[in-house]
Parts: structure tokens; sequence; C-alpha cells
């Protein structure tokens, strides 16, 4: 932190402050009403430790806090876009740290996810958020209710947070189970709707794994810092049962991209086999309507040639031979039963009757 001995306020600093406290020796010790206070205490009792809280700050107001807490200019330039990945990045003796919360809503069956930046230097942990998730007042409680562990000082407020974030993991495991068997049952029942549903959730899926990857990583990193930095025994059991928990979740997460890579061949198979179950019955409707077509036009073929030969006879000419002939009438009529006769076997043979 720099060793300035002046602090301005900001005029709009209050409207983004959620939270502005200062603890010594594990209790709570003050609730400055601006930033400006709580560099003066901080510099003046250097054992003590602040939590800032911050929630959609305005660049300006971020940009006095960095400098007034010598935070590394890229450090900040990322909290200030927000939309990054979750990461773990040592600037000095701070480090920044980006978490993505997530939660199930049950009323729309969707994850919404979250994002916290976290700088946590020697005596201060400062959290900016640009969402509403993860609400932090439930871990502030909690810390307060625990000196022991506040005593330790940033680091604590700084587990304490993770332990918070992924403790709102299960909750979305449990809940994307549960509509994965929910699609698996629109699919074998055939839902038209099926195949969204499955697109919608394995973007889900793969939006939490990368939540949550990243957070074996950080883990590790801190782990390997454990005798470096001197971190306390119970921190460490601490972070021990975050990382068993981040493990749990992502395996359970990697298998459900498995299951729903599964649905969606399954799906796509039934898709399939029921476009060729439709283009079967439309073959067999064509190929019925050919049968009729068939029998009506052969039919109407046999029944056309006494017609034509009616037609001729009834032309009623002057100079026709066979009107005269005594066996005229039933040689046309002899005629006419021939040609038909020889028609219908015709046609039988080829199938059409």
């Amino acid at each position: 932190m720099t060793s300035g001995k002046e602090y301005q306020q900001l005029p709009s600093e209050n409207s983004s402050i959620i939270n502005n406290v200062v603890y010594s020796d594990g209790r709570h010790a003050a609730s400055p009403a601006t930033l400006a206070d709580t560099f003066q205490l901080i510099e003046a009792q250097p054992d003590s430790t602040a939590w800032i809280g911050l929630y959609r700050p305005a660049e300006a107001q971020l940009m006095d806090a960095a400098t007034q807490l010598g935070l590394h200019e890229l450090a900040v330039e990322d909290a200030i876009t927000a939309h990054q990945r979750p990461k773990l990045e040592r600037y000095g003796d701070t480090r920044f740290v980006v978490l993505r919360s997530a939660s199930y809503r049950d009323d729309t069956e969707r994850v919404e996810f979250g994002e916290l930046h976290l700088f946590v230097g020697p005596n201060f942990v400062l959290t900016v958020r640009h969402t509403d998730p993860p609400d932090l007042a439930g871990v502030r409680q909690r810390l307060e209710n625990q000196p022991h562990l506040l005593r330790l000082g940033p680091e604590a407020v700084l587990y304490a947070v993770l332990d918070a974030v992924v403790d709102g993991y299960p909750p979305v495991v449990s809940g994307l189970h549960n509509d994965i068997e929910e699609i698996e049952t629109q699919v074998f029942s055939r839902d038209p709707n099926a195949s969204r549903r499955i697109y919608e959730l394995s973007r889900e899926v793969m939006e939490f794994q990368r939540a949550t990857h990243p957070l074996l990583t950080i883990l590790d990193n801190f782990s390997a810092g454990f005798a470096e930095h001197g971190v306390d025994e119970e921190l460490q059991r601490h972070l021990r049962d975050v990382a068993d928990h981040v493990i749990s979740v992502v395996e359970q997460v990697d298998g459900f991209r498995g299951v729903l890579a599964d649905i969606l061949a399954v799906n796509t198979t039934l898709v399939t086999q029921a476009q060729n179950e439709e283009m079967q019955r439309l073959a067999e409707a064509s190929n019925a309507q050919n049968e009729q077509i068939k029998r009506i036009s052969s039919w109407a073929a046999i029944l056309f040639a006494p017609t034509l030969i009616g037609t001729i006879y009834g032309m009623n000419f002057r100079h026709m031979p066979e009107l005269n002939w005594m066996w005229g009438y039933p040689f046309a009529l002899l005629l006419m039963a021939l040609v038909c006769t020889g028609l219908y076997f015709v046609f039988r043979r080829r199938g059409w009757l």
C-alpha cells in the first residue's frame, strides 16, 4: 500500500460500496464511512485488516482505490473490464484472484453465473463484483463469528470466500443431474424439443466447466505456497477441504459432458429412425396409390376399347360395308369382347389387376 498521508473521497464512491470494515485481532474494529478513512486506519494500524467490497464501481473509483492500495494496473484493468476466466496472479505481495460463482434457479431450470474479483494484500482484501451473485454477506457473518480464523488476516478472508463460492456448486450439480434425467425422458418419448434442450444444457455444462476446472490449478498454486508463505495449519485444512469439493464437482461435471454426448447421439439416432419410418410410411402410401392408379388405368383402357369400336360404327356414314352385313352386329360385339379379354389378361399378367 502507498504511504501517502492524504486521502480524498470521490463524490460518488458510497454508491458502490457494499462493505467497508476494518478488523483488528479478529474483531470488528471499525466501519469507516469512506474509503479514505479506511486507508488512513490501516496505515495507522498495520496489523489490522480491511475488507472493502465494491459492487459495479465506477472506473475512477476503482482506479483511486488501486492507487491508494498499490494495485497493479494490469489486474485493475481486468477488474474493470470483467468477463475474466478464473485465475490467480501474484503482483509482489498482492494476489489477484478471479472466481466464477454458480447457482441453480429452479423456476427457470437454468444456471446463473457470477464473477468475483479479489485483491488480497498484506492488510486488506478488496472484492469487486459486476454481477449480483455471489452475495458475500453470509461469508462475512461466518468469519466474524469465528475470530480465531479472522485473526489470521486477509488469507482467511480469501479462503472463506473461495469456500463459499465452491459450496454453491453442489446444488448446481444436483440441478444439472435432474435436468439430464428429464432430457432422457424427453428423448425416449420422442419430444421434438429435446434437441434444443440438449444443446442449451450442453452449453451450461461447458460454462460450468470453465468456472470449475481452473480452480484446480488455483488450489494447487495455493498449496504449493504453503511453506513459502507460512500459511496457518487451520487454513491449510480448510483449503484441502475446498480442494476435495472442487475435485468432486469437476469429476461429476466431466461425467455430465459425456452423458450429454451420449444422449445427443441417441437422440440423433431416434430422430433419424423416426424420419426413416415416416419416409417408409410415405413410400408405402405412394405405392398403394400407384396400385390404385394402375387398376383404374387398366379398367379405363379395357372400357375404352368397346367405346372406340362402338364410336366407329356409330358414325353412320353412307358407305360402310358392315352396316348391311348380316353378321356385322355380332362381329362387333365379339370384337369388343376379344379386345377387352385380351387387355384384361395383359394387365393381369403385369400385375396391374
